[in-house]
């Protein structure tokens, strides 16, 4: 997690200017004074924040027992460290590679990382932002294993030769002192242990150290005569070893599944071998051998048996049962499935001290997709709710949405119907990570983070003060009918797999509506009720939208202007028909073909609905003429008019939800009027095409954009290097991911196949015919003028398509009332307001003063409430602002358009376009959303090729342009999302959310704002060691390991052996770690104090010596004048 400095910032500039044209074109000087811009550059400021979600491919897991902070290491070189709820942090190594092994430094505040390219760490964790402050890299050595014992500074580790190197954690520093394999063996053997796989130190004696091999072969070295005491032999391979506390006995898991427990001082045999999941057969003979034990840990506790925690080892026999991990205690032993494969687990102690009883009582258990604490002290072992974010991947995500400063009053209603869907039988104890402390930061807007997912769930997180945490989530699938089995799986389906993935979602926070729009070319309403209901029959409105070309050079109509009126049984575009074997028995039409059918099946038995979001209306696309529909691209909802609008590549319908029924089915043809110059005249798709159009063909027939594949001055094809080819391809299938996103490609996101992309059914479609569709891309309800140079606004749609042409409907309709329900409404379509290159993104519209002029809404109300509170919420119902009128040649308002290549704003009523602005030539935006910062607001920017960029309002200066990413991947290009006061997010991995800010202020306040993870604590007293056994010798054995490692006694080790590495470690973390054993800087200075000291000794010393020479010296010269006239007689 780091800053961008300034030189970043011009880096980013100077790649942008080299490759965009960013000159803005402002219009008259008259509407250049009309606003005052307060938002300048030094208002932004790009950093990272915090990253929420579950490690993305874990592959290791620390504890400190006493600070109580977990840590994963990942596949990736990432870092995760939790503690209480809210408490969490991300840290990276620039190598990249798997984190192997963690070792905590307990209760010191550091920790020590070993990395699979043979690099070791250490991470100072006495500061909000972690950072290393040394490295060691080895060269001739292969890390496998390290050990670091509680409260020492040497750090034991392990190779894949079998030698065994100590570093001092102080100064990682190598020492002299090694312990080669072929002395650790036996000299009879033969042949190489292999690699190291365990090193431990003997719980009561310190000079004893057990060595383990991947052969079986155990060897308990003594550290002070340089030799092996015991060396244990086993026929199969060892994967871990837990000591006994009182250091008698150790055990041994093996590769066939078996235990062995030993005695120390019994190197023969092992004292036991039980295969815990082996069938014993009666004749006597070996059991069977079953998968091998990776791991196990030996617990005692003072009242009651000890504890034997296991994973893997099951038998063979048991193909297709999930990963489980064993707990033996006494005589019971209890198998806990597990859901996805166990990467690693830790039985969690009451003490840190390996000399004591243990005393467990949970057991974190990492699984390679979820984290899972089980708690030892209840009957049956439940496990521990956590309160992290852990489940965001449950099921694919496949968009999101980000609402930052949302009306106060959403989260606690959220969270009170979302907390009757929590699960029961979950542990009663608190959460025992529960290390660190919470930011004390000044950032108190309430923020919500809605997430659409492959299985049509969706789930709504408070995302307030950099925390994240589960509201509600909502089954959008209950609507619909399951199929029970692949026999029965209906051939109407569009999509392979995931028929009720989320492709795109509008909310509206202050009526509280939301609209869902799946795969399945279907789009359901919600209302929000805190009140169950049961719907007896769910309202279904079918609509039927047809393409918009035809065979013949006639236009064709478009669509139904309702959904039950007959159409041509033709199709009337060039789409490959399905092969009769798929066609369903009864839904045909006469010639054979699928038609009027929708894709999925509504329910028909009564759905009760809990409290939260019910439906309200289901409206399914159907088949046309055996063509299926097209997926939804846009999607926008207006509560005051009881309005939802949807598009695809077919056009757009207007449906009236409180009345049922279709309003409005038009063809994208349709939206232009007959003098229009930016038409696109109805033609054989089989046709040449005009060679004005410039439009490249994106793999999608939503998606079209402008001269991406030409070059900006000259039109012609562009001499492109290798990677510029590769950067070329993989944009176009990121522009194709971002408008609509399959759910075949969110099963290879998890996978880590990001690059490869399943098309649905629903698209296949020639690609001339790809080529001649003109999608809806954007919405935006308003109140404008619909005619030019118009005086009284009113109610309007703007309708953005994906070749950059802006119209305008106007609605004649009454907000609100009964004279909804009595007057029909009416729209005439304006023609087209402006053209632009590439799809249109967004829209919005702002009053003269610069101010954004929101949709109108009405306030929330609960639909399922007595007749009596809905009149009271009726009258508190929020009115749609009275229509600005504009006076005779002046204009009033502007509209904020920007497309994947441009940002335009242009005046109203007068429609001339006053600033223009050129964002990329070379890439394309991905995302853009007009937001607010600073009490004004901009235009952020999410480009193909990592730029994100802000624009002022109106005048379109660029405030801030970084190049954020170097390549970003489509599933960043699907979810990444802007959000008010500077805040935005995305998907960095299949399970991780990033959160990032562009605002000044929030980074200037991130250090205040992010959780401590490391809080003074004092660490236990040490066990008592009994009268009788200080009197006797008994108890644990102390070293001084300085003596036998330090360089007086063992010497420097080879130069060449490793690499000492400085770490990047910043003065504030040299400040925090100074009172720790990594406190360099304390020693340092405690060394300079003993100097002066001796120095000041030297000096009394010094002192004392001259006045003993001056006292000498005036003895000696009195005795000489005493003698000095005396005869030698007189003496």
């Amino acid at each position: 997690m780091k800053k961008f400095n300034i030189r970043k910032v011009l880096d980013g500039l100077t790649a942008a200017s080299s490759s965009s044209s960013t000159t803005a074109q402002p219009g008259t000087p008259r509407e250049n004074d009309v606003v005052q811009e307060t938002l300048q550059s030094e208002h932004f400021q790009l950093c990272k924040t915090v990253r929420h979600g579950f490690p993305y491919q874990p592959s290791s897991m620390a504890f400190d027992p006493v600070q109580k902070i977990l840590a994963v290491g990942t596949q990736t070189g990432a870092l995760r460290l939790f503690g209480r709820a809210g408490v969490e942090c991300y840290c990276q190594h620039e190598s990249g590679a798997a984190v192997i092994q963690l070792q905590f430094l307990i209760n010191e505040g550091a920790l020590v990382s070993a990395l699979a390219d043979d690099s070791i760490h250490l991470w100072n964790l006495r500061q909000k932002i972690p950072a290393i402050l040394h490295s060691l890299k080895f060269n001739r050595e292969r890390i496998t294993y390290c050990h670091l014992p509680f409260q020492s500074k040497w750090l034991y580790i392990g190779s894949e030769r079998g030698n065994i190197h100590i570093v001092n954690v102080e100064s990682f520093t190598l020492s002299g002192y090694v312990i080669m394999w072929n002395k650790a063996i036996e000299l009879s053997t033969k042949t190489h242990p292999g690699p190291v796989v365990h090193i431990s130190d003997n719980p009561m004696d310190e000079g004893k150290l057990l060595i383990g091999f991947e052969c079986g072969v155990v060897v308990l070295w003594d550290l002070k005569s340089k030799k092996a005491d015991y060396r244990y032999n086993y026929d199969e391979a060892i994967h871990s070893v837990a000591w006994h506390h009182e250091g008698k006995q150790f055990v041994c898991s093996h590769s066939d599944g078996t235990l062995t427990t030993w005695n120390i001082r019994a190197p023969a045999k092992p004292a036991q071998i039980i295969t815990p999941h082996g069938k014993q057969p009666k004749d006597g003979k070996k059991p069977e051998p079953c998968k091998p034990i990776l791991k196990v840990e030996y617990k005692t506790t003072r009242a009651g048996d000890p504890f034997m925690v296991l994973s893997g080892g099951l038998s063979y026999d048991t193909v297709g049962r999930r990963a489980c991990l064993t707990v033996m205690h006494g005589k019971s032993t209890a198998v806990l499935e597990m859901d996805y494969p166990i990467v690693d687990f830790i039985t969690l102690c009451e003490t840190p001290y390996p000399n004591d009883f243990q005393e467990p009582y949970a057991v974190v258990v990492l699984l390679e997709k979820d984290l899972v604490v089980i708690d030892l002290g209840q009957i049956g072992y439940p496990i521990f709710e956590s309160p992290y974010p852990l489940s965001i991947h449950e099921s694919p995500v496949t968009c999101c949405e980000y609402f930052a400063d949302c009306p106060s009053e959403l989260i606690p209603a959220l969270y009170s119907v979302g907390s009757r869907q929590k699960r029961q039988g979950y542990s009663k104890k608190e959460w025992p990570i529960s290390g660190g402390n919470w930011g004390q930061g000044t950032q108190t807007y309430p923020e919500i983070i809605i997430t659409g997912h492959a299985d049509g769930s969706i789930k709504f997180w408070d995302a307030s003060a950099l925390m994240l945490q589960v509201l509600y989530k909502l089954k959008t699938a209950k609507v619909f009918e399951r199929a029970r089995g692949k026999e029965e799986k209906p051939s109407t389906d569009i999509v392979d797999e995931d028929p009720f993935a989320i492709q795109t979602l509008f909310w509206c926070p202050e009526s509280r509506m939301l609209c869902v729009a799946g795969v399945s070319a279907h789009v359901i309403i919600y209302r929000f009720s805190k009140q169950e209901a049961t719907t007896e029959v769910v309202q279904l409105l079918e609509v039927r939208m047809q393409c918009e070309f035809s065979e013949a050079d006639s236009p064709d109509p478009g669509g139904e202007q309702t959904p039950t009126l007959p159409t041509s049984a033709a199709s009337s575009s060039p789409q490959e028909a399905e092969p009769p074997n798929q066609l369903t028995a009864g839904v045909n039409s006469s010639e054979g073909a699928r038609d009027n059918i929708p894709c999925l099946q509504v329910r028909s038995s009564p759905l009760k609905q809990s409290p939260g979001y019910q439906v309200e209306l289901v409206v399914q696309l159907v088949w046309v003429s055996g063509e299926p529909p097209q997926q939804i691209t846009s999607l926008a909802v207006n509560s005051s008019f009881g309005l939802v609008v949807f598009g695809n590549s077919n056009g757009l319908a207007v449906v009236d939800y409180v009345q049922k029924t279709l309003l409005l089915n038009l063809g994208t043809s349709e939206l232009y009027s007959p003098s229009d110059p930016c038409q696109r005249q109805p033609r054989s798709p089989r046709k040449p095409r005009q060679p004005s159009g410039g439009f490249c063909d994106s793999n999608d027939g939503s998606n079209n954009s402008e001269d991406r594949c030409k070059s900006p001055t000259s039109g012609s094809t562009s001499p492109y290097n290798s990677d510029d080819e590769r950067k070329q391809n993989f944009i176009e299938k990121a522009k194709m991911s971002r408008k609509i996103s399959s759910s075949g490609e969110q099963k290879l996101d998890l996978d880590g196949k990001d690059n490869a992309f399943t098309r649905s059914r629903s698209s296949s479609v020639t690609s001339i015919d790809r080529e001649s569709r003109e999608a809806i891309s954007s919405f935006y309800f308003c109140e404008s003028f619909p005619r030019k140079s118009g005086s009284l606004a009113s109610p309007c749609l703007l309708v953005g398509t994906t070749q950059g042409s802006v119209m305008m409907v106007a609605l004649s309709l009454q907000p609100g009332g009964d004279q909804k329900l009595q007057q029909p409404l009416s729209f005439a379509s304006c023609g087209t307001l402006v053209h632009l290159k590439g799809g249109i993104l967004t829209m919005a519209l702002l009053d003269a003063a610069g101010t954004m002029l929101p949709p109108s809404c009405e306030a929330w109300y609960d639909p399922n409430a007595s007749d009596e509170e809905k009149e009271k919420e009726k009258t508190r119902r929020r009115r749609p602002a009275t229509p600005p009128s504009s006076q005779e040649g002046q204009d009033s308002q502007f509209a904020v358009l920007c497309s994947e290549k441009q940002a335009n704003v242009v005046a109203m009523p007068s429609q001339t376009s006053i600033y223009k602005h050129n964002i990329t030539e070379t890439s394309f935006v991905l995302r853009a959303d007009v937001v607010q910062m600073a009490g004004a607001y901009c235009i952020a920017c999410f480009c193909a090729n990592g730029h994100i960029m802000t624009l002022s309002l109106p005048s379109l200066r660029p405030l801030l342009d970084i190049n954020y990413l170097p390549l970003t991947d489509m599933r960043i290009a699907r979810t990444f999302c802007f959000s008010n006061l500077g805040q935005a997010l995305y998907l960095t991995s299949p399970t991780e959310i990033q959160r990032i800010t562009y605002s000044q202020e929030t980074c200037d306040n991130l250090q205040e704002m992010l959780s401590e993870l490391f809080t003074p604590v004092e660490t236990p007293e040490a066990p008592n060691r009994g009268f009788f056994k200080g009197l006797f010798g008994g108890g644990a054995q102390s070293l001084d390991r300085e003596d036998l490692f330090g360089e007086t006694a063992a010497g420097k080790a080879s130069r060449s052996l490793a690499q000492h590495i400085p770490g990047p470690g910043s003065m504030e973390g040299m400040k925090g770690a100074a009172s720790g054993v990594v406190g360099d800087l304390a020693r340092a200075r405690v060394a300079l104090d003993e100097r002066g000291q001796k120095l000041g000794e030297l000096e009394e010393r010094t002192a004392a010596m001259m006045a003993s020479a001056e006292s000498f010296s005036k003895h000696a010269h009195d005795m000489m004048v005493k003698y000095k006239d005396k005869k030698w007689y007189q003496l």
